[in-house]
């Protein structure tokens, strides 16, 4: 039993992405035009798989998003956005490793 628990165990680490992690990403949202906008937006991110939280503000026509980078990419994002109707590009990235 024990033997099948360490086996079990080291299978698991061993199919875990190595370099895994958390990422946030700022995205410079220009087309937001009214106050709406950001609904849209944030519905079009939450589709994309691996996002865990998205903070969309009209003011500074910004999304902050926090992903998992083994299940998407930030192209991935930018793509979401851009098929919404609101293109958008990079402002900044931050590696959250946890």
């Amino acid at each position: 039993m024990k033997m099948r628990f360490i086996m079990l165990l080291f299978i698991t680490l061993l199919s875990t992405p190595a370099w895994a992690a958390l990422q946030t990403v700022t995205l410079s949202v220009p087309g937001m035009t009214c106050p709406t906008c950001p609904i849209t937006i944030k519905v079009a991110l939450n589709k994309v798989e691996g996002v865990s939280q998205i903070d969309v503000n009209y003011r500074n026509r910004e999304a902050i998003v926090t992903f998992d980078d083994s299940q998407t990419s930030v192209a991935a994002l930018t793509e979401a956005t851009t098929n919404a109707g609101f293109p958008s590009s990079v402002k900044s990235t931050k590696a959250d490793r946890e």
